[in-house]
């Protein structure tokens, strides 16, 4: 039975330079404080407001959710980390690692979910109440949450069940690959796992994204009427953007050998799918969208 010699770990941050840490302290906490309020104020008007109980809606309110979990569980430990004990506790570490890949996992197969959304909404209107009713949203929905929990525990598990002697210096945060660089046992399983879960999910959702939008655009460009088209763009041309940045990033990490994984280089790439996304999120898909400013407005008035 393997040993975990490593009782907690260091968590080393972004930069050791004190001028930088002092920039990235009110940083990390604005984009906190950002993606927190900016989720929590979409899940209050989707659920308030019954003009959003839309099946698009339903989907962005499941993102918010997300966003929550996912900056919950990695933003607060970082500015924390620049003031105070800069530790994490074994369990810590694993929950932390539990918890992201789950938010993770949920958040691109969400993305899929939406771009079929979208698909069924611009490419084929007619049928899009009865394919797209409560029901079919709910099963989509739940597939997202057990899909991801099932990888989630499968990898956590995993690196549960090996044992950290050679380091407890880790760059960031809890995630999968700088955990398995600081194993002193063979992680071959474990990095076979991982690209196997990152084919599925990152590369598996981000064609189907790619098919969806193709076909859309296809739909769009035989729109004869100029403003019909626009109004058909509008509806969707965030979504391709975030997704890509999101998914290269992704890929980018998981998608390699450990042995190739560079602590300080990939810290930038961790930073966009981590704390950039979930502070963009609110504002990309929600925030600008006229029906939400008018949810917005009557939830303001009525306080």
């Amino acid at each position: 039975m393997n040993e975990t010699l490593v009782t907690e770990f260091l968590i080393q941050g972004l930069s050791e330079t004190p001028g930088l840490r002092t920039l990235f302290f009110p940083a990390f906490l604005l984009l906190y404080t950002a993606a927190l309020l900016g989720s929590l104020l979409i899940v209050v008007l989707i659920n308030s407001s019954p003009a959003l109980h839309t099946p698009m809606y339903f989907f962005l309110f499941n993102l918010a959710v997300v966003d929550i979990l996912c900056t919950s569980t990695i933003l607060p430990k970082l500015p924390a980390g620049m003031v105070a004990s800069k530790t994490i506790s074994y369990r810590g570490c694993m929950a932390q690692l539990f918890f992201f890949t789950w938010s993770m996992g949920a958040e691109l197969l969400l993305f899929s979910a939406m771009a079929y959304d979208r698909y069924m909404a611009i490419c084929r209107p007619l049928h899009y109440g009865a394919l797209m009713g409560p029901r079919a949203c709910a099963l989509l929905v739940a597939a997202v949450w057990v899909v991801s929990l099932t990888n989630t525990s499968v990898n956590t598990g995993l690196t549960l069940s090996l044992p950290f002697c050679h380091s407890n210096v880790v760059e960031h945060f809890c995630e999968i690959p700088p955990l398995l660089k600081l194993s002193c046992a063979p992680t071959g399983l474990n990095e076979a796992m991982a690209f196997t879960a990152d084919v599925v999910l990152a590369v598996g959702n981000f064609s189907v994204i790619l098919l969806s939008y193709s076909c859309i655009i296809a739909c769009i460009l035989r729109i004869r009427s100029a403003a019909g088209r626009r109004r058909a763009f509008s509806t969707c041309s965030a979504h391709p953007l975030v997704v890509s940045t999101y998914y290269s990033t992704i890929i980018h990490t998981y998608i390699r050998p450990t042995s190739s994984y560079s602590l300080d280089k990939d810290k930038l790439v961790s930073v966009t799918y981590t704390f950039v996304a979930p502070s963009l999120n609110p504002l990309i898909y929600s925030l600008r969208n006229t029906e939400v400013k008018a949810a917005l407005r009557r939830l303001l008035s009525c306080r």
